[in-house]
């Protein structure tokens, strides 16, 4: 079973790659929407958050997690791997091929403001990006879009085009999707960015990583290609309305409240 967790809706961009290159796994996914989001709240807050979703994905029978948050990979992988023994899939920052993709040599960052002070960005930025420029911009306010589900819209419109045409004006012709939320807004930021602007999102290889992490554990458990949904929000009905947007054809999905 592979147990993800993000601080809101966003992990279900990842959770969807998943469920298409695995379909017949089960999934258990937790959304900690009662404290979303984890961009502006303090590390210890994030890691201590981590660590009580991973007890419960543990508790529910997780041979793999996926911290599917940008964030929280930034803030608490490491510290979740050195706590537990299972196996952890983090958000790695797709800095390395939107700087093979660009041809201005200018590569866009949209992300949290946590996500940006994280060690794993930096450590990747200086590692893959030596010659690019990169632009960083902080995506203030989008989370909130996308839990409220307002991924269209002339406010939405206003406030994604206010980041991405500031850094297209920098050069910027590969856009990296920074956090799991920003996904649902692909099409807001082509409605309001140039045609050739490139968008690069990391759920697909976050998938394939999965699936190698998951093969190599080998653990061989009948599964159905289920997907119970949790939320530690008050709103389980936020939840369903968004994953069943996500999710319209599955078929095996439940929906509950984790008072953690």
């Amino acid at each position: 079973m592979i147990g993800v967790f993000d601080s809101g809706v966003g992990g279900l961009s990842v959770l969807s790659e998943l469920v298409r290159l695995m379909p017949q796994q089960d999934y258990v996914y937790v959304a900690d929407t009662r404290y979303c989001p984890y961009g502006s709240k303090s590390l210890d807050l994030i890691q201590e958050r981590s660590a009580i979703l991973t007890e419960f994905l543990i508790e529910q029978g997780a041979d793999v997690v996926v911290v599917a948050c940008n964030t929280a990979t930034a803030a608490s992988v490491a510290f979740l791997r050195d706590r537990y023994s299972i196996p952890f899939v983090g958000m790695e920052p797709a800095i390395k091929p939107a700087a093979q993709l660009s041809k201005s040599g200018v590569v866009g960052v949209l992300a949290t403001a946590n996500t940006f002070k994280g060690s794993l960005y930096h450590h990747t930025r200086d590692t893959y990006a030596t010659h690019v420029r990169v632009v960083e911009q902080v995506g203030e306010g989008l989370v909130e879009l996308v839990e409220q589900g307002s991924l269209d819209g002339p406010q939405t419109d206003e406030l994604v085009g206010k980041y991405v045409r500031g850094i297209q004006h920098e050069g910027v012709d590969v856009l990296v999707l920074g956090c799991t939320h920003y996904p649902f807004l692909t099409e807001a930021i082509r409605r309001v960015a140039t045609p050739d602007l490139q968008i690069v999102n990391p759920a697909p290889a976050i998938a394939s990583q999965t699936q190698r992490i998951l093969s190599a554990v080998g653990t061989h458990a009948p599964s159905m290609g289920s997907v119970h949904f949790w939320t530690t929000g008050d709103r389980v009905d936020q939840l369903k309305k968004i994953a069943d947007r996500v999710f319209p054809d599955l078929q095996n999905k439940s929906y509950d409240c984790l008072l953690r």
